[in-house]
């Protein structure tokens, strides 16, 4: 198992658990923090047991964004550890791999850290989580594919906003403007998030997957041909034991129990 410095990477059950680990910096990013993260979501992407990876900080943040104090410092640890092109790859690597992800934020998201929550799959947000895109109060345009995510999201118009106009805003506000998909008390969090991750690796291996793909496939096609595609990997899962067991599950009010054929 990789050992990193300013992360951890925990798989256990399919699921995998990246945490953003400088809590005595609010999980402030470095280079390192961005390599290491690259480096342990490539691993996640090609990893075909991983079925749900959860991205969170640790302590009572997520992450703010740069740390502001190591950048202005310039100082030799910031130069030795200087990134690749790859290493902006973490918003298509969260986006595209095969297991569902979730930005699990549990307090400030701002900058960089917005781009990699708002490429994944769901947003949960603890009810003290704070948002800001912050770029422009740097001096910056910005990376982690905000403009491609954000309007996806929330709409050119927002996006725009959000980007332009960087203010701080709360995680009701989040929910609303659809941001995030649920809030959570913060004495719950941890709980809640896990439940949904339990809901999810409760579910069908090969209609998960497969969901997960048509979202990605719709992104790029138009409707007549994505509901062909849609349509035949619909008629495969009927030939699997695993939709059979669903279904006679449903009928007879218990749990399924899947095998992956």
């Amino acid at each position: 198992m990789t050992t990193y410095d300013e992360i951890t990477y925990d798989v256990t059950d399919g699921v995998a658990t990246l945490t953003m680990n400088r809590p005595d910096r609010r999980n402030a990013m470095t280079n390192r923090m961005v390599r290491e993260t690259s480096e342990a979501l490539a691993i996640a992407a090609d990893d075909p047991s991983l079925r749900v990876l959860v991205l969170t900080g640790a302590g009572s943040s997520f992450c703010p964004g740069a740390d502001l104090n190591w950048v202005a410092g310039g100082s030799e640890t910031a130069r030795e550890d200087r990134l690749d092109p790859d290493h902006f790859r973490i918003p298509q690597l969260l986006h595209d791999m095969p297991a569902i992800t979730i930005a699990a934020v549990n307090g400030a998201c701002a900058g960089a850290a917005m781009g990699w929550a708002c490429a994944c799959d769901l947003r949960f947000a603890t009810a003290s989580a704070r948002f800001n895109t912050a770029f422009l109060d740097v001096g910056v345009a910005g990376d982690m594919a905000l403009p491609w995510s954000l309007p996806r999201l929330l709409g050119a118009s927002k996006a725009r906003d959000l980007m332009f106009l960087p203010d701080k805003f709360d995680a009701s506000e989040a929910q609303r403007i659809g941001l995030v998909a649920r809030v959570f008390d913060d004495a719950a969090f941890r709980e809640q998030v896990s439940a949904a991750v339990t809901r999810l690796t409760a579910a069908s291996p090969a209609a998960l997957s497969t969901l997960k793909r048509n979202f990605l496939d719709a992104e790029q096609m138009g409707v007549g041909d994505f509901s062909v595609v849609e349509a035949e990997r619909h008629l495969q899962l009927f030939t699997l034991d695993d939709t059979r067991e669903a279904f006679a599950a449903k009928v007879e009010k218990r749990a399924p129990r899947f095998t992956g054929r």
